[in-house]
């Protein structure tokens, strides 16, 4: 039997659901489950499902042509059943709609399990489908069942701000986190995604990289921790005790999916560490199975890996031993290119084989047109272009990072395309509670993504407005760990697919303007020249309104 009031697993073999007012809804989603949404039971009940019903059930699949009057069948026989156990479930019978040509993406479903894979250091396109020549066979496949989205951006491109994002849906000019020790943003967690959706039932957990300090002793830390199942924690290593964090990080991941209670519907973020790197002088230490991968490779060496294109920085860039300098010599300079990215791109080959295996659990408990999958990252990365390294700044290879979202209400058609818009760390928030059916706060600043793909809206914070065409990028932790505003220059940018306005606040007020269609690689600053004058002054005025919108 089964308790009428639990959740059951949706299976894609129905086609099927009863609306019956707003109230109360009856799904036929399994052949050996009845699930009733919403009702307000004063006892247990249960609907034991009779043998006859498993044996109509089973002969649906016999015959196409008769499927739809045994489905009915078996619907009016469980109504019937319902109503001799006294569940007053329908007002009148005339309001009873079945739905069986509803398509998938369309149909009326529970709450999405979700989970959410997200790596480190890894720029958008740092994964095989996207051209580059990292292997990644996995995630190549996911976004052949999904969509990849190629111009999904960070507001802030550095590790624990986009984290501090994700969690709130918020920019760092209102969650104002900007250092390790002092996580302001713990102060709204009862408004964070993980909260909300453990307040909603939700079994949720986390595994590897969190990066802001966390005393659970206290309030709020203490109620950050509650809200785990799951809280393991791993970063700043690659091996220990003979296991590699990659490793460490899948296994907690298989571990939650396999224990999770089964009434419930989950949530798992696996934050890999991978591919982060160590420092200097190994960076990378990736497991010994992967060696061979790129053993025979020539990994390519960015255009703009010339003095030229660096002399064309700023001076306050050019001119002084930045961070993005010093970590260059560190990790690409010379003949480190080709041993140092080949390290790298093994460390990403790695987790891309973590993720198949978490994923394929999912597979193994008949999960998969349940769960939302997402990929991404939580910064972009500087390989050799312009000879820097490290993120930070707003150009192409900082603040795009891969996102791939395989989501089963999509219809096939919307499945392996790729889409365009501008999507935004600030984002996935918003997207992850929609997918929950839980209502999205206000405070959160992002929109549901599923609109761009979703022939209904799911009730995201953005609604039914247009898709942004633009967006504010800010990062301004100068003096995070060294009080030095030539360290890593603090800059804020409006980003456009045609024109990209950045300002160095810091620096003399430094303006630059670039225009991407002709200069994707943000080589010509066109800044100062006359032909532009009308356009700056535009941009200016826009850049100052979006800054004041996110504040």
């Amino acid at each position: 039997t089964q308790s009428i009031g639990s959740r059951v697993a949706t299976s894609s073999a129905w086609n099927a659901d009863l609306t019956v007012d707003s109230e109360y809804t009856l799904w036929i989603e399994d052949t050996y489950c009845i699930h009733a949404e919403h009702l307000d039971l004063q006892s247990a009940h249960t609907v034991p499902l009779s043998a006859t019903m498993v044996e109509n059930t089973e002969q649906t699949t016999s015959s196409s042509s008769s499927s739809k009057r045994a489905r009915l069948g078996i619907v009016m026989f469980a109504v019937i059943m319902i109503e001799m156990r006294g569940l007053s479930l329908f007002a009148s019978t005339n309001r009873l709609l079945l739905a069986y040509s509803q398509p998938t993406a369309q149909r009326r479903r529970g709450p999405l399990n979700i989970l959410l894979l997200y790596a480190d250091d890894m720029r958008h396109d740092s994964i095989g489908v996207a051209g580059s020549a990292v292997k990644t066979p996995f995630l190549d496949r996911l976004a052949g069942e999904g969509i990849r989205f190629t111009h999904n951006c960070v507001t802030t491109s550095v590790c624990w701000i986009s984290r501090a994002t994700l969690h709130t849906g918020q920019y760092l000019a209102k969650h104002k986190s900007s250092f390790l020790g002092d996580p302001k943003w713990y102060a709204g967690w009862n408004e964070s995604f993980p909260y909300l959706l453990n307040q909603s039932g939700y079994h949720v957990g986390h595994c590897g990289k969190w990066h802001w300090d966390l005393d659970v002793t206290k309030d709020p830390g203490r109620l950050v921790r509650q809200t785990y199942s799951l809280f393991q924690r791993d970063e700043n290593y690659h091996w220990k005790n003979g296991l590699h964090i990659t490793q460490k990080n899948e296994f907690d991941a298989l571990r939650f999916l396999k224990e999770r209670p089964r009434d419930k519907p989950f949530h798992l973020t696996v934050a890999f560490f991978a591919p982060k790197d160590i420092g200097p002088p190994v960076n990378w230490e990736p497991q010994p199975y992967s060696e061979t991968i790129y053993r025979n490779a020539t990994i390519p060496v960015p255009k703009t890996d010339n003095d030229e294109a660096w002399n064309r920085l700023p001076s306050f860039i050019s001119k002084t031993n930045g961070a993005v300098r010093q970590r260059y010599f560190q990790r690409w300079a010379g003949d480190l290119f080709q041993p140092m990215m080949k390290k790298y791109y093994r460390m990403i080959s790695e987790m891309d084989d973590a993720c198949r295996r978490i994923v394929n659990e999912l597979e193994k408990q008949g999960l998969m047109d349940e769960t939302l999958i997402i990929f991404t990252t939580d910064n972009g990365y500087f390989q050799a272009e312009k000879k820097m390294a490290g993120k930070w700044f707003p150009y192409e290879e900082s603040l795009r990072v891969p996102l791939i979202i395989r989501d089963p209400r999509m219809s096939k058609d919307k499945k392996g395309t790729i889409n365009t818009e501008f999507t935004l760390s600030v984002d996935l928030a918003s997207t992850i509670l929609s997918a929950a059916q839980v209502p999205i706060p206000s405070g959160m600043q992002g929109r549901d993504i599923s609109d761009l793909y979703l022939d209904s809206f799911s009730g995201g914070s953005g609604g039914e407005m247009p898709w942004r065409t633009e967006f504010y990028y800010e990062h301004l932790l100068y003096n995070w760990f060294k009080k030095d505003k030539n360290f890593i220059p603090p800059s804020e940018a409006l980003v456009r697919k045609d024109f990209k306005y950045i300002v160095w606040r810091e620096n003399n007020y430094t303006e630059q303007l670039f225009q991407m269609e002709k200069d994707p690689f943000e080589e010509e600053d066109l800044f100062g020249r006359a032909e532009h004058a009308n356009l700056v002054r535009e941009l200016q005025a826009r850049f100052s309104e979006l800054k004041a919108a996110v504040q």
